[in-house]
């Protein structure tokens, strides 16, 4: 939500102010790359005033290893005037983005890849983008369509999106882009797997930033793990966040959730129940749902996560790799896993650069001894005080059996 208010900040017509901006590797890293382009981003208070300036290069874009960062600004570098060069973390040069540049190609922007279709490239930026209709198959991420959708009011023809080929995995966050295009006045248009963004002006926002629903997912896992109780306070009513899945998933694992002013609490049981459910909307909660999964006392299947092979890393593979480490009797399949708990024995669990691996092996040291969790400062990327929030967290409500080694 903070990377997409601060693209339709840098495209819109006025200074836009943006509340409660969530501070982490992967926004300051988009705050970065639009400061990059000529874009005017100031601290104001505990938020951001974004002040629009003519897009411009020559300027270098970091994408790190954030999918928003090298998915939404490719879009936006297009209508700069002048080059603007991606890169981004080792790992970011394997993940995929060649369906996103070939439909940039078609509506009319100078792309530089060497035919490899990932990065590093160029954006040859002209200040105009002719736009147009193009059909894509973004079931390898739903970040093609919300890029091409972001910067489309901007383009000369607006754009018009249409999926092709298997469902569109973590549909919420197209109905998020969708939604915060609409707060800014920009008309889209919606149909089975098609979008379409007129151009025409956007207004600028003035918007806060909800809480992070998904980086809340090891922290509310960590009520069943230890038959607990953890409360977030300001949950959401009402969202598109994928995060807002938690309380049905960790009902059915066997917790008790409860949604009320004072925010969204959960509750364990004594008990963690294998689960068989189809992930594909909400697929960064596999990682933590896998992890509780292990512990359980039956099997369980997630599923409809195949898209999960070209995320920070392949997590289907890293979290198959890890558990069966552990002891665990894991099996991936096309499209997930397949978890058979069995007692788990502590040892090093590695996390291959993915914060979300991380936030898997942190609930898993609350029910084993000697839990060590690889590079946990890679949890950065979307919860920078992740360490210590944990630690206050496991200290005051003294879980004393287990516990768990940052390495």
């Amino acid at each position: 939500m903070t990377n997409r208010a601060a693209v339709i900040a840098a495209l819109a017509d006025g200074p836009s102010s943006i509340r409660g901006p969530l501070r982490a590797r992967d926004t300051r890293l988009m705050v970065d790359a639009l400061r990059a382009l000529r874009t005017s981003v100031l601290e104001d208070g505990d938020g951001w005033l974004v002040a629009p300036e003519p897009l411009a290069g020559p300027a270098e874009v970091d994408c790190g290893l954030a999918g928003t960062v090298m998915r939404f600004l490719p879009p936006v570098a297009a209508l700069a005037d002048g080059d603007v060069r991606f890169d981004g973390d080792p790992r970011a040069r394997q993940r995929p983005m060649a369906v996103l540049l070939r439909a940039l190609a078609e509506l009319g922007v100078a792309i530089d890849h060497g035919g490899r279709g990932t990065l590093p490239f160029v954006v040859h930026g002209r200040a105009r983008v002719p736009g147009g209709s193009v059909t894509i198959d973004a079931s390898a991420s739903s970040q093609y369509v919300s890029g091409l959708l972001l910067a489309g009011a901007r383009y000369e023809r607006g754009v018009t999106v249409r999926h092709v080929g298997k469902p569109l995995p973590s549909k919420p966050h197209v109905e998020m882009t969708v939604a915060m295009l609409r707060l800014a006045g920009v008309g889209v248009d919606e149909g089975p797997d098609t979008w379409r963004v007129e151009p025409g002006p956007i207004g600028p926002l003035d918007i806060d930033i909800e809480p992070d629903l998904s980086s809340a997912a090891p922290f509310l896992a960590a009520a069943l793990v230890t038959n607990g109780r953890v409360v977030v306070p300001s949950w959401p009513e009402r969202t598109t966040q994928a995060g807002a899945a938690l309380p049905e998933l960790l009902t059915l694992l066997g917790g008790t959730c409860r949604l009320d002013a004072t925010g969204l609490s959960v509750q364990g049981t004594g008990g963690i129940r294998g689960i068989d459910v189809d992930l594909h909307e909400v697929g960064e909660l596999t990682p933590v749902l896998a992890a509780v999964a292990a512990l359980a006392d039956s099997p369980s299947v997630l599923r409809g996560v195949a898209h999960l092979r070209g995320h920070e890393t392949d997590r289907l593979a890293a979290l198959a790799a890890e558990l069966t480490a552990l002891g665990g009797d894991v099996d991936e399949t096309v499209d997930g896993l397949t978890i058979r708990p069995r007692p788990l024995r502590g040892g090093l669990f590695r996390t291959y650069a993915d914060h979300r691996m991380a936030q898997a092996g942190a609930v898993l040291g609350l029910a084993v001894d000697g839990i060590d969790v690889e590079d946990v400062a890679t949890t950065a990327k979307t919860l920078p005080d992740f360490v210590r929030i944990w630690s206050r967290l496991v200290e005051t409500a003294e879980v004393g059996r287990a516990g768990v080694d940052w390495l």
